[in-house]
């Protein structure tokens, strides 16, 4: 992990394309402007690992059904 320190209105380039900047910084926050292609995905992290464990729950819900189909044109 790279730790850096900024101060507010300094920013931090990832890539070629993705720019954070620190926008403000109270006592217990700091906020962050995040400037990204589009097609970039962006989400808080307890937001991205909601999405993974619902598409790990959808993906074994379609294996179920898909194994009871096969059994259906099998039997």
């Amino acid at each position: 992990m790279l730790a850096l320190s900024r101060k507010k209105g300094q920013g931090i380039i990832i890539g070629d394309n993705i720019e954070l900047v620190i926008l403000d910084i109270s006592k217990d926050q700091v906020r962050v402007g995040i400037n990204a292609p589009k097609n970039i995905s962006i989400h808080r992290k307890e937001i991205y690992l909601q999405i993974q464990e619902e598409n790990k729950k959808a993906n074994n819900t379609s294996d179920d059904v898909a194994s009871k189909l096969k059994d259906l044109f099998t039997n």
